[in-house]
């Protein structure tokens, strides 16, 4: 027969027996060798079902803590022994590689600085002018044509008459479309006064630049103070800057005036006032318009003289080739060319030769002029003293040619100073005199 399974004891809950009161109810488990579930007897005795625990939603499962042994005390302090640890050896140094060398930076260009007027207080430059004007009262003429402008452009009718001809020639190799070419260089004097084209003239031509901020607050209160003074309005003219350490200013096309660094810097206001001012009569007088058109309407005839000379030099050290024969022949060829081009055009290149000596002499005229009106405007004394400078620089500059073992100077001839543009210096100081006079 299967005996029956022993009882299982009883054991009593933590306050004594379960059969006694007030003991603690404490559910009856099986032992531990019957919770196995491959014992056969696992079945007879009920489980009690684990109930997971409640936890709020998102939160993780309630971990009971557990006891954590705390950590020793060490000694802090600063008599407190540190542990010596082992230090890594540094890593051997390795080689670097060599620096580039330097590479030579483009200096950057220096401009100079705008010379800063003396404090208050300090005395004035004899020469020094207050530009501290209120109304200006502008003139009904602005420009106007004087008599060495009209003298300039009538003395270049003979070259204009030669460039016409050369144009022409020109043109006739182009066949119907040969007047096209001659109208176009006529109409093309009108660029002499579009805006752009000064510009680009007086940038690649005359070197000239805009000038900078400091220089402008330079330069514009003397240019207000000349022009008030003049009764033009000076928004119609440039302002340009000529990198130069000479004195010397120029009045170019129809409306620019341009001074060199050496004047802007170097010179009391007063006198680059002057200076100004004798550029400004240029344009006033109608001097630098006509010029520069008498030039350009030149220009043609210009270039086919300077291919008739080297053309012509080139047959004569051919001719030579062929002893004294060939040089005869030569003279008697260009000779035969030479009268019969006199007579078909009526002696006008005889006129063109004697051009450049009479377009000097109109020029020197112009700048005697332009003397004038910068003294009638009050500044004779100052225009003195800028020529005086220019004299002194001429001697200057003649004394080191000689020094640097180039020889004496050539002296100046007749045909040289008939063919200068500018009259010498005492010539000008000559005709300043009447405005250096003290009035009475």
């Amino acid at each position: 027969m299967t005996q029956p399974p022993p009882t299982p004891p009883e054991y009593p809950g933590p306050t004594g027996r379960p059969d006694q009161p007030g003991a603690a109810q404490v559910p009856h488990q099986a032992p531990p060798y019957l919770q196995n579930p491959q014992n056969p007897q696992y079945a007879q005795y009920p489980q009690y079902p684990q109930y997971p625990q409640q936890t709020a939603p998102g939160a993780s499962p309630y971990v009971p803590p557990q006891a954590t042994p705390a950590p020793p005390q060490y000694p802090t302090g600063p008599t407190a022994p540190q542990p010596a640890y082992p230090q890594a050896a540094a890593p051997p140094p390795y080689p670097h590689a060599p620096a580039p060398p330097p590479y030579p930076q483009a200096a950057a260009p220096s401009y100079p600085q705008a010379a800063v007027p003396p404090p208050p207080g300090s005395p004035l430059h004899p020469h020094h002018i207050s530009t501290d004007r209120g109304r200006v009262h502008v003139a009904g003429q602005q420009r106007r044509t004087d008599a060495a402008a009209f003298g300039n452009l009538l003395l270049h009718l003979p070259n204009f008459l030669c460039s016409l001809v050369v144009v022409t020639l020109v043109s006739l190799l182009l066949g119907d479309f040969g007047i096209l070419l001659i109208l176009a260089w006529l109409a093309s004097g009108a660029l002499v006064f579009h805006r752009p084209t000064e510009s680009a003239l007086a940038r690649h031509l005359l070197r000239l630049r805009y000038p900078t901020p400091q220089e402008r607050a330079t330069l514009e209160p003397v240019w207000r103070e000349v022009t008030a003074r003049a009764g033009v309005d000076g928004r119609a003219y440039e302002l340009w800057v000529e990198d130069s350490d000479s004195l010397n200013a120029v009045a170019a096309a129809g409306h620019i005036v341009g001074v060199t660094r050496f004047a802007m810097n170097n010179l009391p206001n007063g006198e680059l006032a002057a200076v100004m001012a004798h550029e400004l009569g240029h344009h006033v007088g109608g001097h630098a318009w006509s010029g520069l058109l008498g030039y350009w309407y030149a220009l043609p005839g210009r270039i086919a003289w300077r291919l008739l000379r080297a053309v012509t030099g080139f047959l004569f050290q051919v001719s030579r080739a062929f002893s004294c024969i060939g040089v005869a022949f030569f003279g008697v060829c260009v000779g035969g060319l030479a009268l019969a081009t006199i007579t078909s055009l009526y002696g006008l290149p005889l006129l063109v030769l004697g051009m450049p000596y009479a377009l000097a002499a109109v020029g020197r005229r112009s700048e005697l002029r332009a003397d004038r009106h910068a003294a009638a405007l009050g500044f004779a004394p100052m225009l003195a003293a800028v020529l005086d400078k220019l004299h002194q620089q001429e001697q200057l500059r003649t004394a080191a040619l000689t020094a640097a073992g180039q020889g004496a100077p050539v002296p100046e001839t007749a045909a040289s100073r008939l063919l200068s543009s500018h009259p010498d210096y005492h010539t000008r100081l000559h005709h300043l005199q009447q405005y250096l006079q003290p009035t009475r």
